[in-house]
């Protein structure tokens, strides 16, 4: 079993989490980018640059991700991959993402991407809180329990 990070967008705060789960659980770690992402030094944590490009980082994970392997990503189009291939995704804010909610979720995604190419300000998301931390970090911590 593989924790692999789509490490280009995730916030600082959740690679430390991860790093820290991984050490202690010994769980093999890999963070996907295509610039350097700096690790600390372990056994079970490494980092994979990628040559830049749209979604170059993503079709990697998805290319070496096997069946029951968990990725940290809010990419969803990348998630419903992930999930179609067998594998388990968790977004930076703790949410569980599912064969069960993805298709609502890619939904959405693609309806708010409508109404941005349109011209609406839909506005981002909130600022990742401590509320949004703690939410992640229970999640893994669940995730990496049931294995």
């Amino acid at each position: 079993m593989t924790i692999w990070i789509d490490a280009d967008a995730c916030p600082g705060v959740v690679k430390e989490i991860v790093c820290r789960a991984a050490e202690r659980t010994q769980t093999k770690t890999v963070f996907v980018a295509n610039q350097y992402i700096k690790t600390p030094p372990s056994k079970v944590i490494s980092a994979m640059q990628v040559s830049a490009g749209f979604d170059v980082a993503d079709d990697e994970i998805v290319r070496r991700l096997v069946v029951g392997d968990l990725v940290i990503t809010s990419d969803i189009p990348l998630a419903a991959e992930v999930i179609d291939k067998g594998g388990y995704v968790i977004t930076s804010r703790g949410e569980a993402y599912t064969a069960a909610n993805i298709k609502a979720k890619l939904n959405m995604r693609d309806f708010m991407e409508t109404m941005r190419s349109s011209g609406v300000q839909t506005g981002g998301p909130p600022a990742y809180s401590h509320a949004d931390r703690m939410a992640f970090a229970n999640r893994l911590d669940r995730w990496l329990a049931k294995q």
